[in-house]
């Protein structure tokens, strides 16, 4: 099955130069989709949110660009959604219209578009953008889809059988906290409950905050309610991805999380990165989905042959940290950690089926986090869980200073991208979070 067509195309550039720039997360191949409104102002404090497509270090105002462009007939609809700053009504058109809408764009972005005189006004600068939730967001599911991370935490709770019986066969999950997802930003400190040496509890600031780095699916179709979607289904049903942070109070979480999983010591903050990258885009980073071969094989319902030959993507994931006395010195930040979303033990389509083989409907905005994806090798755990090995070998940083978990003042940034050869270089942004105090 072939995925990819003229949008993919390596050769093809734009005539915003800074989409050409090699190594740039937002060339045209990849024209990702954001929610802001212009920045600064009291008169830009009033302007409704609209929706914006990533091209170089400049954001298409598709607002400005239905007012001022021309375009074809079948464009408008999609995009008077897009403009109100609705991308979940544009989501809910389906697999067609998302199509449609990219190739539209591609074209009108393309170096000698005719269009292109017409968009060189609705350009901004990034930096001039007031970014928001790409939607708003009705329900919040976490996995656990990442083996390693899974295995090294159990390593710490039970040495002897760190993987419990039903992981291998089962996509685990728990349902996250919506109100609380954000684009980064301040992230202040949580306080709750804690294990003490003396048998009370104590109540206070998390003294073991950590990061979690993982990837958010945005559900871009609905399923009523006691409707399955099938393995083979289950790609039309998701949108796009986003860098998702589900920070994480491990001194909370250790009390509270049995019997019935994690609360307070997750449901304080949850980060994404403002832009959405389309499964469109993702295309020619897609690779067959394998389990070792002494693994048990995905129950009938979770397998299926697209899944098997295009299901996994290759996605290269980065955690930086940057801590108040490096800023204070001027040192830059210190990449802590890499991964691959390759190592993942389930695919996306994989976890929105389980998550509806039950009758659950989704809605369209819902995400999906993947859980944290770590990788098999020292340096690749996707939290400071691992990377410390529970606190035991701290990191040594730039300066002399050494974290087990975070401090205040501390900032984490995520970053992902996607290489291969024959593709031009795609990149999901960033999202940042700074830790207050609590």
């Amino acid at each position: 099955m072939n995925l990819l067509d003229a949008t993919h195309d390596p050769r093809l550039r734009s005539w915003v130069e800074s989409a050409n720039v090699p190594g740039g997360d937002f060339p045209i191949q990849n024209l990702p989709l954001a929610r802001f409104r212009p920045a600064g102002g009291l008169l830009h404090a009033e302007e409704p949110l609209r929706v914006g497509v990533g091209i170089g270090d400049r954001v298409l105002d598709l607002k400005l660009g239905l007012q001022l462009c021309p375009w074809a007939d079948e464009m408008y609809p999609l995009l008077d959604a897009l403009a109100s700053g609705d991308l979940a009504a544009f989501m809910a058109m389906g697999p067609r219209a998302w199509k449609l809408l990219r190739a539209g764009l591609s074209a009108a972005l393309a170096e000698g578009s005719d269009q292109g005189p017409f968009l060189e006004t609705c350009l901004l600068p990034r930096a001039q953008a007031t970014f928001a939730l790409p939607c708003r967001i009705g329900d919040y599911t976490d996995f656990y889809a990442g083996i390693h991370h899974a295995h090294a935490v159990g390593l710490q709770l039970r040495p002897d059988n760190p993987l419990l019986p039903n992981y291998k066969w089962v996509p685990i999950g728990y349902h996250g906290r919506a109100s609380s997802i954000g684009l980064g930003g301040p992230v202040r400190r949580p306080c709750g409950q804690m294990r003490s040496a003396s048998g009370t509890p104590r109540f206070g600031p998390s003294q073991r905050l950590d990061f979690e780095l993982e990837l958010g699916l945005w559900v871009g179709q609905a399923n009523e309610l006691g409707e399955c979607v099938s393995i083979q289904a289950a790609e039309d049903h998701l949108f796009g991805m986003t860098l998702l942070n589900d920070w994480s109070a491990r001194d909370i979480q250790a009390w509270e999380y049995l019997p019935l999983g994690p609360f307070l010591g997750k449901s304080f903050a949850t980060s994404v990165s403002p832009w959405v990258v389309t499964m469109e885009a993702l295309a020619p980073f897609r690779r067959p989905f394998a389990r070792p071969a002494d693994d048990p094989a995905p129950l009938p319902y979770l397998d299926g042959e697209f899944n098997r030959s295009h299901g996994a993507l290759d996605i290269h994931l980065e955690v930086w940290l940057r801590t108040e006395r490096m800023r204070q010195e001027g040192l830059a930040a210190m990449r802590i950690s890499h991964s691959n979303a390759l190592d993942a033990y389930w695919t996306a389509a994989q976890l929105l089926t389980h998550h509806t083989s039950n009758g659950c409907n989704l809605q369209v905005g819902d995400l999906l986090g993947t859980g944290t994806l770590s990788g098999p090798a020292a340096g690749q755990g996707g939290s400071l869980l691992e990377l410390s090995h529970g606190g035991r070998q701290p990191l040594v940083l730039p300066g002399g200073e050494a974290r087990s978990f975070l401090e205040d003042g501390d900032t984490v940034t995520l970053r992902a991208s996607c290489q291969a050869p024959g593709a031009v270089r795609i990149g999901l942004g960033q999202v940042s979070g700074t830790i207050q105090p609590a």
